[in-house]
């Protein structure tokens, strides 16, 4: 699901990938549903090669929003009245073992705005769809 979700540099919010050709992506914004094209000059990162630091391996972006989702019951964060410290707490509280020098709390902020437009969508699920896609297309292979 996330290999689907794309972050692009100077536009906010997120956006799915609905055609690619070689030289352009046909994108759609998720909450206002706007479709357009992509440029090779457009830097955008896929939500599904995104992970964070932690003080053991680094965790996969989708497994991160699985916990978010699990602490807050599916519910939204609100994320404007948190100053610095709130922001770790509330994270920590997903992710105990966050690397503290490393993930600032501009990332945490960027996340929770993610986490809150993807439920938004009607998102559930993060880390097991793409376990499952991959799962797929490794079947696909070996037959």
């Amino acid at each position: 699901m996330l290999k689907d979700i794309l972050s692009i540099t100077g536009r906010p919010g997120l956006f799915k990938i609905l055609s690619s050709s070689k030289r352009t992506l046909v994108v759609e914004d998720l909450t206002s549903k706007k479709r357009f094209p992509l440029g090779q000059r457009d830097r955008v990162v896929c939500l599904g090669d995104i992970a964070m630091y932690t003080t053991g391996e680094d965790l996969p972006l989708g497994e991160i929003l699985d916990r978010v989702y699990a602490v807050e019951n599916g519910q939204p964060i609100e994320v404007k009245p948190m100053d610095n410290d709130a922001l770790r707490e509330e994270f920590a509280k997903a992710v105990a073992d966050f690397d503290r020098e490393r993930v600032y709390p501009s990332d945490i902020k960027k996340l929770f705005n993610w986490y809150n437009l993807l439920i938004g969508q009607g998102y559930s699920k993060f880390a097991e769809a793409a376990a499952e896609e991959e799962g797929e297309s490794s079947e696909e292979e070996t037959k």
